[in-house]
């Protein structure tokens, strides 16, 4: 099959337009608009002055490419014209090959990882229009484009179903907090979290500073050390896996992670949290976080859990009490503080179950996304080797 470069079937258009030309109501979408995989979240009109700084127009016929840390693969089909951030490129495919086709060719895992390895900059990899226009991709005739570009449209239409239904049963559980506990009664106990820990020490702990663990000393195996990667999703996952020696757990044994504990993010993408899982190995917690023991007389780690995440009240006081001129950030003194309408043990094991009903459907789903995925992947090999 023919290969040709990009650049030789669409071309990056960036045509700027500067603040004072934006017209009120004009959409724009910045790179935190578009998730990994092209969905756009939380696009909205914005008004002449809101803007500071040069922007990209866009069309409904363009491909938005996110050049920005490439490997995140945000490369989206917008349906309205615009204007997006400078990090974003606006590719308009010409007439010898098809949008879509095009599309699901930049989106195929090693074709993201080809461009990533070509960005350039240390901590902020960004891909070049130039170097972007050089990836080669197959063009059959333009028929049979739309026919592959269709195949695919249909499969990721299931991926799209089934993550909906994922976040539907999101809301459910949102549904379901403020069902029980959106309008406490008068008789439920008001406390704060610092009430609310394991008597022992360091029940509420962030984890050791500066000079105390250095990135140098973290091995290969040994003793897993927990951050922010593990708890940015509201829910306890493995991500980059960093460990310790025990020579030097042996120093730091005060922050370790206990089964049930609370982990909450307190810098960047804060409060967000996760309980940690009755099967962690022995781990520690980085300064990102802060761990939360919890007494369990008083209170059950899921509900304390869903408190942090669901409670307009817990929203309105991180809201008022964040602190951090640039990056937002939370402190262990804070987090104490923080008023808590207490429900009644039971009521709150009622809350856990429930939860914990929706979270095995929500594991199903995953599975099954899981299949579609692999499908997906292995259409998309198929369709680009001529094997569709």
């Amino acid at each position: 099959m023919k290969k040709v470069r990009l650049g030789d079937v669409a071309a990056i258009e960036r045509k700027g337009i500067s603040p004072d030309e934006i017209s009120d109501g004009t959409t724009y979408v910045g790179l935190e608009n578009i998730m990994s995989g092209g969905r756009f979240v939380g696009v909205a009109p914005v008004s002449n002055g809101e803007l500071a700084s040069t922007k990209f127009k866009f069309e409904d016929e363009h491909i938005l490419y996110g050049k920005l840390r490439p490997y995140l693969a945000k490369i989206a089909v917008p349906t309205f014209a615009g204007i997006c951030s400078t990090d974003i490129l606006p590719i308009r495919v010409g007439a010898h090959a098809d949008r879509m086709y095009v599309t699901h060719y930049l989106r195929q895992q090693e074709v993201v990882d080809q461009v990533n390895s070509m960005a350039t900059g240390a901590n902020l990899p960004r891909i070049s229009p130039k170097s972007l226009e050089s990836v080669e991709l197959p063009l059959p005739p333009l028929d049979e484009q739309r026919r592959i570009a269709a195949i695919l449209d249909k499969a990721d239409a299931l991926r799209i179903k089934r993550r909906q239904a994922l976040a539907h049963l999101d809301t459910l559980t949102q549904s379901i907090f403020h069902s029980m506990f959106g309008e406490p009664p008068t008789s439920w106990r008001e406390t704060a979290i610092e009430d609310l820990v394991d008597k022992g020490d360091g029940s509420i702990r962030t984890g050791p500073f500066g000079s105390q663990l250095l990135t140098s000393e973290f091995t290969d195996k040994g003793v897993a050390v927990l951050g922010i990667d593990n708890a940015v999703s509201n829910e306890f996952a493995w991500r980059e896996r960093r460990f310790i020696s025990f020579e030097k757990y042996s120093a730091l044994k005060r922050y370790t992670v206990k089964p049930g504990d609370l982990l909450v993010t307190i810098m960047g993408t804060l409060g967000r949290c996760a309980v940690v899982p009755a099967d962690i190995p022995l781990a520690i917690n980085t300064k990102h976080l802060c761990c939360i023991t919890v007494d369990p007389a008083q209170v059950i780690p899921e509900w304390l859990h869903a408190y942090f995440l669901r409670s307009d009240s817990a929203a309105v006081y991180l809201r008022q009490t964040t602190k951090g001129a640039i990056m937002g950030g939370l402190n262990m003194g804070i987090i104490k503080k923080m008023p808590v309408k207490l429900p009644p043990l039971e009521l709150q094991q009622t809350f856990a179950a429930r939860v914990a009903a929706v979270e095995r459907l929500k594991e199903t789903h995953r599975k099954h996304l899981s299949e579609l995925d692999m499908l997906f992947a292995s259409l998309q090999h198929r369709a680009f080797k001529g094997e569709l």
